[in-house]
């Protein structure tokens, strides 16, 4: 009987969000700013204060800063699935900025998904008895 033989590549395991483990869905973040103009001041403070550190403490996030000249600061994040999402950030201070890529940084990359009207939980299926009134019974509820 032959042996099937097994290469190493075959043998990967291939990460997933899970109760194991977490994957950050973000892999980038470009900040983009202006060298000139007085709203993109507070963002090329961050970047010059604070980056550094929000980089240190997200070893896994690519962090890309591009110079552009007499356009608005943007904070643009490119997730897992492909997708991104971009934020402005010409009315915020220097905190402000901090907190928005951190928003990048915890947002998943999904679409945002609007809820159905009037519908506070959503469910793949109906429960099993209906929903209960008291006016649909042979005797009505009393309170």
């Amino acid at each position: 009987m032959a042996t099937k033989q097994i290469l190493r590549a075959q043998l990967r395991s291939y990460p997933a969000n899970g109760h194991t483990a977490y994957l950050p869905q973000v892999r980038k973040i470009v900040l983009e700013y202006c060298q000139k103009l007085p709203s993109s001041t507070n963002t090329r403070t961050f970047i010059s204060n604070d980056l550094q550190r929000v980089a240190w403490q997200n070893p896994h996030v690519e962090f890309v800063v591009k110079q552009r000249n007499g356009h608005e600061p943007i904070a643009r994040g490119l997730y897992v699935n492909g997708r991104d999402k971009v934020i402005p950030l010409q009315e915020f201070e220097v905190n402000g900025v901090e907190k928005k890529v951190q928003l990048l940084l915890d947002s998943s990359g999904a679409k945002i998904k609007q809820l159905k009207k009037g519908r506070i939980v959503e469910s793949m299926t109906e429960a099993a008895r209906g929903i209960w009134s008291g006016l649909h019974v042979d005797t009505p509820f009393k309170i």
